[in-house]
């Protein structure tokens, strides 16, 4: 298969939390370039809001609605959700 080099894959955060408060919505549509992993999204993320650093290491990953490790390749049309710790009373 011929890739093009500007060729991006569309996918959909939906944020919860601390996360959702940062960026003020419950969801972002994202361009990526292929093979981007669950951590490299982080990672851009954290770049965007950098108040978000100290939930890298707690936060948790669900790619359509299963549990994934943060090495896990995203693919187009993939839903990412962050999962950071959350307490209540």
């Amino acid at each position: 298969m011929i890739m093009i080099d500007n060729q991006k894959i569309q996918v959909k955060v939906k944020l919860f939390a601390v996360y959702q408060e940062v960026f003020g919505k419950p969801e972002l549509d994202l361009a990526l370039l292929p093979e981007t992993t669950v951590d490299q999204l982080l990672t851009s993320l954290i770049k965007q809001q950098p108040k978000l650093t100290k939930w890298r290491d707690v936060t948790r990953f669900g790619v359509n609605l299963q549990f994934v490790e943060s090495t896990t390749v995203l693919h187009e049309g993939d839903e990412v959700v962050l999962i950071p710790p959350v307490s209540g009373g």
